[in-house]
């Protein structure tokens, strides 16, 4: 009988964690992953930071919002070649934010509720791309076949 070896111990493996922790390490990615968590805390606290008035739906909506991107964009400086994918659930947090005032309250009579979760939702959003563009700038530049450039003689 034959064993195998496990696919832990294939070099593409161990060279993609390598690019994910060289992605994470970097202090544009610890940036952006502090700037999340603190989107993530506003958003859940907001109601009562902004004054949301008397609109409980969207409250309880902004708080279940608010933990849930914080999670999902909290561990991804820790473990980020296995969360990599969350970042792409935090976009759609983001976008969710941004339009939820209509779908979950109806009709909206506060400015300021819509104002606080269209600036929280489009923060959350950038921040979201930019930790999903992360594992693209970890990668290092191919290099382009071919001859070099032709010189004139």
């Amino acid at each position: 009988m034959t064993t195998h070896p496990s696919i832990e111990q294939h070099p593409d493996v161990a060279e993609m964690r390598s690019r994910f922790e060289r992605a994470t390490s970097t202090p544009r990615a610890q940036a952006i992953e502090t700037l999340a968590l603190l989107t993530g805390l506003y958003l859940a606290a907001s109601p009562w930071i902004a004054g949301f008035s008397g609109l409980t739906t969207l409250a309880v909506c902004n708080l279940i919002t608010g933990i849930a991107y914080a999670l999902c964009m909290g561990g991804l400086g820790s473990a980020y070649e296995r969360t990599h994918a969350m970042a792409w659930a935090a976009i759609a947090i983001g976008a969710w934010t941004i339009v939820s005032p209509w779908v979950v309250a109806g009709n909206v009579d506060t400015t300021r509720t819509v104002v606080n979760n269209i600036i929280v939702g489009l923060v959350a959003l950038l921040l979201g791309l930019a930790m999903a563009a992360m594992d693209r700038t970890a990668r290092p530049r191919s290099r382009r076949g071919g001859p070099g450039p032709v010189m004139d003689r």
